[in-house]
């Protein structure tokens, strides 16, 4: 196991519901002032079961987003750290991706994005 894997960075927040050799899909869930530890997520599919305000933190960067409840997001391969800043529990499934990117598709985009 990767130690900046967010089952083990933060396990009180990322549960693993399931697994297999394609895919690993984890439910978190926070309320708000949560925080966690930078972590590391591949490639991934993110459906949030609730609306929520984040900030995610990475490199010296920032960026506060606002997402939808039933809101699915791609977020492209990246280490980050994030802040629950909303007034609510946050509750989201992540579809890690477990097979590489084709070539010449990787990103530097910092947190969600809807494409």
């Amino acid at each position: 196991m990767d130690s900046a894997d967010p089952a083990i960075t933060d396990p009180e927040l990322y549960k693993v519901i399931f697994e297999n050799a394609r895919v690993r899909v984890l439910e978190y869930k926070d309320g708000p002032g949560s925080r966690t530890h930078p972590h590391r997520h591949p490639d991934t599919v993110m459906y949030p079961v609730t609306s929520f305000q984040r900030r995610i933190t990475a490199g010296g960067r920032q960026v506060e987003v606002d997402i939808p409840a039933g809101g699915v997001r791609w977020v492209a391969a990246q280490e980050h750290a994030g802040e629950n800043i909303g007034e609510t529990v946050t509750h989201a499934i992540f579809v890690e991706l477990k097979e590489p990117a084709p070539s010449g598709t990787s990103g530097s985009a910092l947190g969600p994005s809807a494409n």
